[in-house]
């Protein structure tokens, strides 16, 4: 019986080609070193001694930033290719975080974070293309999944390590950590994987699923970016409101921090692909899927009312976790999907605006609700928040079968 779930469960991991491999193995090192951002909160408030107010303007710049990288990426992808893209991206953020720990003054953060987020996350468009390339059509969503999977098992070992090091040598140190982490990544990526032509991945036969080429005019889809929009700002919560609530009312320690978002980690690593193959062998449809999706994660944010015992902390996260797993890989499969061929970039740079977005929304919002009103009313605004969007991935839905129905 344990060997069948086991066989089972390896079964989800074949037919992926040896640079979709080399990519994973890639993304996992580089986000195990990522360690800066579930303690960024933290370090601002805790080490530099900002009010809330000035952590959430750093927070706001580091989303500006992101979303600016994340178009950039995206149209420099269409126009130069994914690959030189990556190897920019990764090298510069890498030695650019040797030195983001030596700026200390609110004024040079602002401006330090902006430019740093906006080389980094030119990688996370250029990363998607660069799966359509590498990818077999059928197996896009699982390559996505797998990709996803070394994010989020590099985000199980980093905070537990992060909180570590914290302890025992000090912020400083996660910036090092984090810096040549992104420099080996993308140095291994260079080494090992071949650059791709345009012109070689490009199916001519599969113009798109949609009816017109500009993504400005394709209204479901910009519907379905507010969904995403809404189901970032909720689980971006956290790494910028949570952390400091685990402190203020739980008294948490960093690595009691850390633990619980190495608890997602390892939730994901175990359940997500087996997930998404059960979702993609059925067929269901993937917007109704994000949907559900964010609902749930609504729902979790409602869970945080009850703040009498540490324990509703795990049973969250755990819910979280499922949300996150419906509401991730299907998003990102179904705006690759949903781009005509030679548009993945600009489709990819948008979609990942969405949640650059929703980085400024979630730290700023948070941080003010609150400053104003209390941790509690966050959470009831966040899971609130989760609802609207659920409704507006439904919207999206009947959108799509009212547009499938015109074209037959």
């Amino acid at each position: 019986m344990l060997k069948r779930v086991f066989s089972n469960y390896i079964n989800n991991f074949r037919g992926f080609s040896r640079e979709i491999w080399i990519l994973t193995f890639v993304t996992f090192i580089n986000r195990a070193g990522t360690m800066v951002l579930p303690f960024l909160s933290k370090y601002l408030k805790e080490d530099l001694g900002f009010s809330l107010n000035q952590v959430g303007w750093i927070l706001v710049s580091f989303g500006c930033g992101s979303m600016l990288g994340s178009w950039l990426g995206g149209k420099l992808s269409d126009k130069i290719g994914f690959y030189k893209v990556m190897i920019f991206s990764l090298l510069t953020s890498g030695l650019m975080f040797f030195g983001l720990q030596h700026i200390t003054s609110y004024e040079g953060l602002l401006v330090a974070i902006f430019l740093i987020m906006t080389i980094a996350d030119m990688f996370r468009p250029a990363m998607f293309v660069s799966l359509a390339a590498y990818a077999k059509p059928e197996n896009r969503t699982r390559a996505l999944t797998l990709v996803r999977l070394a994010v989020n098992l590099g985000f199980a070992a980093g905070p537990a390590l992060g909180g570590l090091i914290i302890m025992n040598i000090g912020y400083k140190g996660l910036f090092w950590v984090d810096g040549l982490t992104c420099v080996i990544a993308i140095l291994i990526f260079w080494y090992k994987v071949k650059e791709k032509q345009q012109s070689s991945y490009l199916d001519k036969k599969n113009p798109g699923e949609i009816l017109t080429a500009s993504v400005f005019r394709d209204i479901p889809f910009w519907i379905f970016l507010t969904t995403c929009l809404i189901n970032g700002i909720i689980f971006f919560q956290l790494f910028t409101t949570l952390p400091i609530y685990h402190r203020a009312q739980f008294d948490l320690t960093e690595l009691r921090t850390g633990l619980l978002l190495t608890f997602n980690g390892i939730l994901i690593f175990f359940m997500e692909m087996p997930i998404v193959s059960f979702i993609e062998r059925k067929k269901f449809n993937k917007v109704k899927i994000v949907s559900i999706g964010t609902f749930i994660m609504g729902l979790c944010m409602y869970l945080l009312l009850i703040n009498q015992w540490e324990i509703v902390l795990w049973i969250m996260m755990f819910f979280m976790t499922f949300g996150e797993m419906l509401a991730f890989p299907f998003s990102n499969s179904f705006a690759m999907s949903r781009a005509p061929k030679g548009h993945e970039g600009r489709y990819m740079a948008i979609f990942t605006m969405s949640y650059s977005l929703a980085h400024i929304f979630s730290a700023k919002a948070g941080m003010t609700n609150i400053e104003l009103y209390g941790y509690q009313f966050n959470w009831f605004f966040m899971g609130t928040l989760g609802l609207v969007g659920a409704f507006l991935g439904y919207i999206t839905l009947y959108l799509l079968n009212s547009e499938k129905r015109r074209k037959n």
